[in-house]
């Protein structure tokens, strides 16, 4: 008998063909999110692929000391299928990581995932109303939808730097953190001071001996407010469901206030300003450093971070910010732009992911078009989620649907919701395959782009990774509010389609 994780074989031991309605493509927060809402609404025939052997996504991979969420925990779940016993506002990557184990395991995920199943292939097959799906391991699978739920945090960025192969200690990505590396007493040098940089290096900084932190770009940084959970709301949570509902909700609203701040009016985010510019005068004491540190850009453009232990990191006598760039790697070293270069045993990159080339699956819709090709020029998606051109498949997290503000759990419950309202659109029509029309995509992308015009993050004197580099375009954020989202998904237009 196979086990959950092979399918069948046939006789000459060649893999036979899984039939299914659904195919999935990962399975973390997006993947687990749609799989539980489609097998909610009866729709049951469906299987999860994962390329890595254990479910999680970035949740999974991301293990990095200090990793954690920075939305609060009661964000940073599913309103499905909440967590009561959150240890503490802003949850740490193992707990999320059990969260998510614990809904596949409790809503019977797990026996639909196949894990080592890389997604290589997926072909419309035109004939057959069909996805032919073909994984690393040659196993096929014929789909009548395709969901892809490969995250957009996925594929770790390495600079090109002259010298890079010729280091002689330990060089790694914080994505892939080497666990069997001991910093204890090492000259450590960092690149890059964004979103995981300024969780592990507070983490990091009382092991080693010598830290070296290169910056290219300072980042705004609010405190981060967090605490552990008493008993008592802890207990509330459990045994009164209101109570878990008032948290959750209370908390939305005063991420979902932020928006404005973000894209349509930049004096709403004064405040915010404000809180970030004290944070550095309470906590940065040397003037040299307290300049390194000041963004000379609005608040916003880039990526906010919050961190309360970040400038008190980079204030102890043992760590040195250097500003600008790197120029080139040595055996031992790293140099600066300057030419200065900074002896380091190990060496850590901290330079996020490719946020434009998500989707590394080698795709073709419809007449052979490949989705290489529809996004030649850019990633685009009708709301996010469904691509001209290739019929009966659906994106999660696709372009444009991250949010700056909020919980991308609830952009990514509106769009499992969108998705499912189509699937059943569909069959009460008894319809084989549906399409966004080219001009519906069209219309969307133009008002995508008019609207993004004036956020802060096209406006506010930066480049970042949410812009592709090609045509400078934000391809990665919703420029509005979380509710808007909700609006535009909670109902299916039917006209904006094309069924057959």
């Amino acid at each position: 008998m196979a086990s959950p994780a092979d399918p069948a074989r046939t006789e000459a031991g060649t893999p036979a063909v899984d039939d299914v309605d659904v195919v999935i493509v990962g399975t973390g927060f997006s993947g687990l999110g749609v799989a539980a809402l489609l097998d909610k609404a009866g729709i049951r025939s469906f299987r999860i692929l994962e390329a890595a052997d254990d479910l999680g996504g970035t949740w999974r991979d991301n293990t990095y000391p200090g990793c954690g969420c920075d939305i609060p925990s009661p964000l940073c779940s599913y309103s499905f299928d909440q967590k009561p016993d959150w240890s503490r506002l802003f949850a740490g990557q193992p707990e999320i990581l059990d969260y998510l184990r614990v809904v596949a395991r409790r809503r019977g995920l797990i026996d639909r995932m196949r894990f080592g199943q890389e997604v290589r292939e997926a072909r419309w097959i035109e004939a057959d109303a069909r996805w032919e799906v073909v994984t690393s391991t040659g196993e096929r699978y014929r789909t009548r939808f395709l969901i892809s739920a490969v995250g957009p945090l996925h594929h770790p960025v390495y600079p090109d730097l002259p010298g890079i192969e010729t280091f002689d200690g330990p060089a790694f990505h914080s994505a892939t953190w080497r666990h069997d590396v001991d910093l204890t007493g090492k000259r450590v040098a960092v690149i890059s001071t964004g979103a995981s940089a300024i969780q592990f290096v507070p983490a990091i900084v009382d092991k080693v001996s010598a830290l070296t932190v290169f910056q290219r770009t300072p980042p705004w940084i609010v405190p981060k407010a967090d605490r552990p959970f008493d008993t008592r709301h802890r207990r509330l949570a459990r045994w009164f469901p209101p109570y878990l509902w008032w948290v959750r909700e209370r908390l939305f609203w005063v991420h979902e206030r932020r928006a404005a701040g973000f894209v349509s009016d930049p004096q709403a985010m004064a405040r915010t300003g404000a809180l970030a510019r004290r944070l550095i005068e309470k906590q940065v004491a040397d003037p040299e450093l307290r300049a390194a540190v000041t963004p000379d850009y609005t608040i916003g453009c880039k990526r906010l971070l919050i961190s309360s232990d970040w400038y008190p990191a980079l204030s102890r006598p043992h760590v040195h910010v250097r500003r600008g760039g790197v120029k080139e790697i040595r055996s031992r070293a790293v140099v600066g732009e300057d030419g200065v270069g900074v002896d380091a045993d190990i060496l850590i990159y901290g330079t996020g992911f490719d946020a434009q080339h998500t989707i590394r699956i080698d795709i073709t819709g419809r007449d052979g078009l490949t989705l290489a090709d529809a996004w030649r020029n850019g990633n685009q998606a009708y709301l996010g989620t469904t691509v001209a051109g290739f019929p009966n498949m659906f994106l999660m997290v696709g372009p444009n649907t991250g949010l700056g503000h909020n919980s991308q759990i609830f952009m990514i419950e509106a769009q499992a919701r969108y998705i499912i309202g189509i699937l059943r659109r569909l069959r009460r029509r008894a319809a084989d395959s549906v399409e966004v029309r080219p001009e519906v995509q069209q219309a969307f992308s133009d008002w995508m782009d008019g609207r993004m015009a004036g956020t802060v993050w096209q406006s506010g004197g930066c480049r970042s990774w949410y812009q592709d580099p090609r045509s400078g375009r934000n391809t990665v954020l919703w420029p509005d509010t979380s509710i808007a989202v909700w609006r535009r998904t909670r109902r299916v237009r039917l006209t904006d389609y094309r069924l057959a």
